[in-house]
């Protein structure tokens, strides 16, 4: 929220206007008036020594009374405030709680006034009032406030839909008591006898007549009654959240839900509604062609809606048709049948996949608008522009999370570096060395200081999750991130990033980060929509998510086996873009609906079946790790999934400590379009995450700066907090959906190949070469492996060292063949032992 403060209020303290100043009597004056102002004194001194005993004594008991009176009121005043005091310092849960019971115990108290039939005192007089503002729906009132009760006990993170269904029966309320209020007449409560109190209270109160009389006296009952029900039908929309335009959609839900879904015994039961997904279905894939498309989803940007089935950017009026497939000519039918292609996909499920629950993410702190030291820092500035006789002013502040941008206008003819040279200046005089000065912010006419509050408010991952940017959009890679400098919620989709590098300093919410990423998947999406591979080298990072039925394999913790799984991922691209290239589609959203909608078919006498493929997230916790042990082999694997894999739903998020040149390269940095920073040490660090200065003036826990795609500027951010017991939930919740399925084969193949790597390295292809030449051949020979393979006599000689290891050639007998120990018919066991196949 921006506040502003008025531009008197920033120039010091204001001049006393002329006509505030005491000035003399003219000399003109009456002598007449002096007179009179002479005589006053005596007069009234007179009046009061003459007073009655009697006025004077009941003047002393008024003024006793009043005194005490004040001294009551100044006690309760002050009991109040101090445990007002206290009050705002307890849990915001707590307070919930305490508005909720005081609510109910309301309601029980109202019903046993209004309901009994036995009444006398202050109940008689409750159940009157009640009756004659409510009318003959004076007994529901207690329902309706035990309901209000029950949604702040139970629903407490859902404050603002409770705010919404109070508005909406209220105006149900109102509009049936207009209703009632016809219907008996529309008695008036007061005139001759056939209006009276008591018939408004038999019909629809004081309420109704308020909302009735009115066009009943210009209007016939016939228009007065179908405008009332318009008033209620209001009050039905707003309770049930459903706009104008898609009463028809509700309809047909309504619909399904009662007459189309099989009961009978024998019949499926009904299963959970899983996402409330949108009906319309559009073609998928169209992310790619989006123009000026970014993956941030700001609140701005609520109304459009994306799912598998939607094509992000794409209006419902603006609905295209499915694409068919374009397949090339069949090919003639082979004499070997044609190999299975495995595909990374799941087992049927024995039941209904059910996402977690939104009540295992608890909420955050309530937002503060302005604070006491917001006004000291507007001050504080105030003083350093006037200090330099700079013609500049405070023009207002807007509050984030975690700091404060506070917004300087210029004046005419004053150069902006004025403002930017004076950083260390105003760092001294808000006493925070943590200043960020923006020039200018981003479309506004202003300078923006960004300043760390003194007093943070914690941004929860829950808090995100429930905004309704992230409800109106259900594709299953929405990542919630936490919120900018204006209290808006980010959140981003990671399948339009499409890769994400996270980089920070230790301590800085780099680890919070990634956990928030995982949950945001785990909250969203189930198995059969996104797959996972983690690669935590630090083993305790991410060891809390072993066995949810998202993973493909194990969490891998050892970099060799890492590197090897990347490799892994790479040949999963491949088979990929095989089946997309056979199918004439150019993303894998496509290629899922034509799936789903059973318009492939495999060519004739092949085995394959075709199945969804699920988008794969590939999340490395520390890159260093893996670039210390086998940099090469990391490196190409990852350029080449950054490069190729967005069309086939893999999708990489690496995350770094050290973001040094030798970790981040040239290659990686260059694709890999999306970025986020944490604080860090250094402005080279900075500059190689963002290319650009500003992370070394964050402040750390979580403050960070978001490069989307695409984007010029990165965005400030407090990110979202997620704690471990919230992420236990909902592990445990997943675990107990559905059991992990691993795919062996990524994992069987890092170990064949461990032993190997060891001693073989990176001159794999090589020595697969030199053997194929001296099986082949039978001739084993140094010289011959220099001429034919174009290679040095050092790594000639290395290559016959390690086929001589492996039994294939025989011991040097000087300048003499070896002995080749391996025949012709072998070689294709000897290449699968060199590869660990």
């Amino acid at each position: 929220m921006a506040t502003r403060t008025p531009k008197s209020a920033s120039k010091g303290p204001a001049k006393r206007s002329p006509s505030s100043r005491s000035t003399p009597p003219k000399r003109g004056a009456t002598s007449a008036g002096r007179s009179r102002a002479k005589g006053a004194g005596p007069a009234r001194k007179a009046s009061l020594t003459h007073q009655d005993p009697i006025s004077w004594v009941f003047t002393m008991i008024a003024k006793l009374v009043v005194g005490l009176w004040m001294l009551l009121a100044n006690g309760i005043g002050s009991t109040a405030r101090a445990l007002g005091k206290n009050a705002r310092e307890l849990d915001p849960a707590h307070r919930r709680d305490g508005v909720g019971l005081a609510v109910l115990a309301g309601a029980v108290v109202l019903a046993a006034m209004t309901w009994r039939d036995t009444r006398s005192g202050v109940s008689d007089v409750v159940h009157t009032v009640v009756h004659a503002v409510f009318g003959s729906l004076a007994w529901a009132l207690p329902l309706l406030l035990g309901l209000l009760a029950w949604r702040y006990l139970r629903h407490p993170d859902q404050n603002a839909d409770t705010g919404r269904m109070v508005i909406g029966w209220s105006a149900l309320l109102v509009g049936v008591l207009g209703v009632i209020h016809v219907a008996n007449g529309t008695p008036y409560p007061a005139g001759d006898a056939n209006n009276t109190m008591e018939k408004v209270s038999q019909a629809g109160g004081l309420i109704g007549f308020i909302v009735s009389a009115p066009p009943m006296s210009i209007l016939p009952p016939w228009i007065t009654i179908p405008l009332l029900l318009l008033l209620s039908g209001f009050g039905v929309l707003v309770i049930t959240a459903t706009p104008v335009h898609r009463i028809p959609e509700r309809l047909a839900e309504l619909r399904n839900l009662l007459f189309e879904r099989q009961t009978p015994e024998g019949g499926p039961a009904p299963q959970p509604r899983r996402r409330a997904r949108p009906k319309k279905p559009a073609a998928e894939g169209e992310d790619a062609v989006k123009p000026y498309d970014t993956p941030v989803l700001s609140e701005k940007d609520k109304r459009e809606r994306h799912s598998p089935e939607i094509v992000p950017g794409l209006t419902d009026e603006e609905e295209p048709p499915p694409p068919e497939p374009v397949r090339p000519p069949e090919p003639p039918q082979p004499t070997p049948a044609p190999r299975k292609v495995e595909q990374l996909v799941l087992s049927p499920q024995a039941g209904p996949y059910q996402l977690p629950d939104l009540q295992h993410l608890k909420p955050g702190t309530a937002p503060k608008p302005q604070t006491k030291a917001n006004t000291v820092v507007v001050n504080a500035l105030t003083s350093v522009l006037e200090q330099f006789a700079i013609d500049a002013q405070v023009i207002g502040f807007t509050r984030g999370p975690t700091v404060t941008r506070y917004e300087i206008e210029l004046g005419p003819a004053v150069k902006v570096e004025k403002v930017t040279a004076l950083t260390k200046n105003i760092a001294y005089a808000v006493k925070s060395a943590d200043v960020r000065i923006l020039s200018p912010i981003p479309g506004k006419s202003a300078i923006g200081v960004e300043i760390p509050n003194a007093d943070k408010d914690l941004v929860a991952l829950g808090d995100v999750l429930r905004a309704q940017v992230a409800q109106a959009d259900h594709h299953p890679m929405i990542v919630g991130l936490g919120k900018d400098v204006e209290g808006r919620t980010i959140v981003a989709n990671l399948a339009k990033m499409p890769h994400l590098l996270i980089a920070g300093a230790t301590g800085a919410g780099k680890s919070v980060c990634v956990n928030g990423l995982i949950t945001s998947i785990l909250m969203r999406a189930t198995p059969d929509e996104v797959r996972m591979v983690l690669v935590d080298p630090k083993r305790v990072e991410l060891s809390v998510y072993e066995g949810i039925p998202h993973l493909i394999t194990p969490i891998i913790t050892n970099p060799k086996k890492a590197a090897e799984a990347l490799e892994w991922v790479v040949g999963e691209m491949d088979r990929r873009y095989d089946d997309l290239a056979a199918s004439g589609f150019r993303h894998i959203d496509e290629f899922n609906k034509a799936v789903r909608a059973g318009k492939l078919t495999p060519p004739p006498g092949s085995e394959r079946v075709y199945q969804p493929y699920p988008y794969l997230l590939v999340i490395v916790d520390e890159l260093a790790d893996l670039m210390m042990v086998a940099p090469r082999d990391v490196e190409d694997s990852i350029v080449r999934i950054t490069q190729l894999a967005r069309a086939a739903g893999i999708h990489l998020v690496i995350a770094t400590q050290r973001p040094s040149v030798d970790v981040v390269t040239g290659l990686i940095k260059a694709n890999v379009p999306s970025r986020l920073a944490f604080a860090v040490s250094s402005l080279t660090d900075s500059r190689v995450i963002l290319d650009q200065p500003g992370a070394d003036k964050l402040v750390g826990q979580g403050d960070a700066l978001f490069l989307p795609m695409g984007a010029s500027k990165p965005i400030r951010i407090q990110n979202a907090f997620v704690s471990e017991k919230e992420i236990a939930e909902v592990v445990t919740h997943c675990k107990q959906q559905m059991q992990v399925e691993y795919r062996h084969d990524v994992t069987v193949a890092a170990g064949a190949k461990k032993e190997i790597d060891e001693d073989i390295g990176d001159d794999l292809d090589l020595l697969i070469q030199a053997a194929e030449l001296i099986v082949t051949t039978q001739f084993g020979s140094t010289s011959m492996l220099q001429r034919k393979l174009r290679v040095g006599f050092a790594k000639a000689g290395r290559l016959m060292d390690l086929l001589e290891s492996r039994e294939v050639v025989g011991p040097s007998e000087g300048s003499k063949a070896r002995e080749v120990l391996v025949k012709p018919d072998d070689l294709p066991g000897l290449l699968a032992d060199l590869r660990g196949e």
